[in-house]
């Protein structure tokens, strides 16, 4: 069996494959990601000859792109066919590596060696990169999610009253955190990892290392084992294995090098909050949010002019398109009314006979790419990120499942939340 990939590039909302090696049965093909118009689908073919057609939107097509590969069958329908060939190579085989011998062994040592001296930590650095550090005080479930989300395997530590990088947070740590969770879950449930500090957790770990093993170390004796940047690699490289680790901060020594201690936004408690629990937006009353104003929607069947009326009436930029179900469909906005210039057609069309169905048709382009949405329960700091976007001016808010709108909030009712 051989993996082929099929691909359909001419759009479609509901795509399948056809073939004469799944017994003609549909095969749904997948939207490719970050396209609206590929769809494609990879199976596993036995050798020979195979024919195959597309099913999309209901009606049968053909790839006629590459000429020479459709065929006719007794029923005159056209099918495409592909040659299914062995993957295999028959390429001559790589050479055995003679072993070396112990001298080169260590001719090779010393090279190494040598190479290793003569280049400092310092020339490892990336000219442009990031660095993640980690406050002490922050919580421990915080740190977990961070070195998830940012796949860091360790993490460097700051203590504010010692102003210096004091130790370092690595998976091990969460590993010992888990063993304890399994072992009785009352130590250290959900709420109290989110609670419980990095520092607390660390102080905590050495006590119970001083009760097994009857030591006197204070939670940090041990000094954090670190690089200067002009030290050797072979130095570094001696350090890891003496102590038996995987990582080495390289640190600089100079004082006052760190200006702050940058923190990330989505710290902020109010940025954390839901935006259902937030005063912003402008909501529709099935939602009973105290509001200076209800959110305004309009059908595919209402009228053009009906939509003009509450741009100037209601005062707003943008209506949401929905359907019977007030899930969401479409938006149109202001700006869209630039598109009646496409070929004057402002010149001739009737607001009250053209409907909004037809009006976006005229703005052209896919329908998810016109808007963005969110929903109650996204934090504000999610929201603040989505609108940060230059094209994104407002955000539709929807229930999650059936896309019921709900509410929209702008970049201005942010402005007004976090400067009135």
């Amino acid at each position: 069996m051989v993996h082929t990939l099929f691909e359909w590039r001419y759009g479609g909302h509901q795509v399948s494959l056809c073939g004469s090696f799944s017994g003609w049965t549909e095969i749904p093909m997948i939207l490719l990601e970050g396209s609206s118009m590929v769809f494609q689908i990879i199976c596993d073919l036995p050798l020979g000859y195979h024919q195959y057609r597309f099913l999309v939107d209901g009606v049968w097509r053909f790839n006629d792109s590459d000429q020479g590969c459709c065929i006719q069958d007794e029923y005159g329908t056209i099918n495409n066919i592909i040659l299914v060939k062995s993957s295999s190579s028959n390429g001559p085989l790589p050479e055995p590596v003679p072993r070396p011998s112990d001298n080169e062994i260590d001719v090779s040592r010393h090279r190494l060696f040598r190479h290793l001296s003569s280049y400092t930590t310092y020339e490892l650095i990336p000219n442009s990169g990031k660095v993640f550090g980690l406050d002490v005080e922050s919580a421990m479930k915080y740190a977990f999610h961070v070195m998830y989300e940012e796949g860091l395997a360790i993490l460097p530590l700051w203590d504010q009253n010692r102003r210096q990088i004091s130790g370092m947070l690595t998976a091990s740590d969460f590993i010992l955190i888990l063993i304890e969770l399994h072992k009785s879950r009352t130590m250290l449930s959900d709420e109290q990892l989110e609670m419980h500090t990095i520092s607390a957790w660390k102080h905590g770990k050495c006590q119970r290392l001083r009760e097994v093993g009857g030591t006197t170390l204070s939670p940090y004796r041990r000094p954090l084992i670190q690089a200067g940047p002009d030290e050797s690699l072979k130095d570094v490289a001696f350090r890891i294995l003496q102590n038996k680790i995987s990582t080495v901060p390289v640190l600089h020594a100079a004082e006052d090098i760190c200006r702050h201690f940058r923190n990330r936004l989505e710290d902020l408690p109010l940025l954390q909050q839901s935006v259902c629990n937030l005063p912003l937006g402008t909501w529709t009353s099935e939602v009973g949010r105290a509001s200076g104003r209800l959110l305004l929607t309009l059908r595919p069947s209402d009228s053009l002019s009906s939509a003009f009326n509450l741009f100037i009436e209601a005062q707003i930029s943008s209506i949401p398109i929905v359907d019977d179900n007030g899930a969401l469909l479409n938006m149109y906005s202001q700006s869209d009314i630039t598109s009646l210039a496409k070929g004057s057609v402002y010149a001739r069309i009737q607001l009250d006979q053209t409907v909004m169905s037809q009006a976006i048709e005229l703005v052209g382009g896919p329908a998810s790419g016109r808007y963005r949405t969110c929903t109650r329960s996204d934090s504000l700091y999610s929201v603040m990120e989505s609108l940060s976007d230059p094209v994104v001016r407002r955000l539709v808010v929807v229930e999650a499942g059936s896309q019921k709108v709900e509410g929209i909030i702008t970049l201005r009712d942010v402005f007004n939340l976090i400067l009135s």
